[in-house]
């Protein structure tokens, strides 16, 4: 419960825990073919220039995972949260599946990118990834070939929208993490942010969190049953 509080302005933050009870995997395909690679291998400019088929084969299978899994009770419950709150609803995820636009979430944040786009190093446009591309594919954009990359955050980069995500932060007055480690900074860091500036903190997580700490509530359980009891608390007022 929120005690009365006043909320007008919330921040939403989702890790890869909401989308895990769709069944989507992270770093392996369908098949659990990439259980031996570690994300160092497969998730870092480096990794892109040292062996570029193997990244390019990656992102191409996990974006073609993307269709064989549904968005869950907890997307859909958000969706609902930001279509019916009266005030409102800033929705940031780490992840770069589309199960939130399937869920019916209007507008999200992709801090870390999209595995339905790509990006072109010559023309520096992003496009929709409509299928699968590597080392020999042209860019629809300019036409140059071998210079598409996945649109995705890869370790060691700058995620995206920062800058409106800081002021988003700032000026909630509750902040919210789903499904979260608490281990990947940027964002295990906005719930301190976020308490620096007075906003309520709730933390929906399986288990214990590395930033649990600075939550003033957290709630233990599946995201599927959690947010859906959390969004019926929102919007009761």
């Amino acid at each position: 419960m929120f005690h009365g509080r006043f909320i007008n302005r919330i921040v939403i933050l989702t890790g890869a825990g909401i989308s895990a009870e769709s069944g989507l995997s992270t770093f392996r395909d369908a098949d659990g073919l990439w259980e031996k690679h570690d994300p160092m291998e497969i998730a870092t400019p480096e990794a892109f220039a040292r062996d570029p088929a193997l990244v390019y084969r990656f992102y191409n299978a996990r974006r073609n995972q993307l269709p064989q899994v549904e968005p869950n009770d907890a997307h859909r419950a958000l969706a609902r949260l930001q279509q019916e709150f009266p005030g409102d609803v800033f929705l940031v995820t780490q992840n770069v599946d589309d199960l939130h636009e399937r869920g019916g979430s209007a507008e999200v944040c992709h801090m870390h990118g999209e595995l339905n786009s790509m990006l072109c190093a010559a023309c520096e446009s992003a496009m929709p990834a409509a299928a699968d591309y590597d080392a020999d594919s042209d860019c629809p954009g300019c036409g140059i070939r071998g210079r598409l990359r996945p649109d995705v955050v890869w370790f060691g980069e700058m995620p995206y929208h920062m800058e409106e995500i800081e002021l988003r932060l700032m000026d909630c007055d509750l902040f919210v993490a789903i499904g979260t480690s608490g281990v990947v900074y940027p964002a295990a860091g906005f719930v301190q942010r976020a308490l620096a500036h007075g906003a309520l903190t709730v933390e929906v997580n399986k288990e214990v969190s590395d930033v649990t700490g600075f939550f003033h509530q957290q709630r233990k359980g599946p995201a599927t049953r959690e947010v859906a009891v959390l969004v019926e608390e929102l919007l009761a007022g």
